[in-house]
């Protein structure tokens, strides 16, 4: 059994009990270097381990990019 949630306006298969530290690293991204807002709320990175994701969740990453 899979669950859908949207991530940056795409729906998106997930398993059952993935936290939002457990899906980023699933898309191969450093979750020390994106922000994630989850139902229109920004996720603290000390929680990224303890959020577990649902059904119907929305989510927008955003990555941080440095440069000079």
């Amino acid at each position: 059994m899979s669950l859908s949630i949207t991530v940056n306006g795409d729906p998106r298969p997930i398993e059952p009990g993935q936290s939002v530290w457990t899906f980023l690293e699933g898309l191969e991204l450093d979750p020390k270097k994106v922000a994630v807002e989850r139902n229109l709320e920004i996720v603290s990175k000390s929680l990224f381990k303890d959020v577990i994701l649902a059904d119907g969740d929305q989510l927008e990453i955003v990555h941080f990019i440095g440069g000079g």
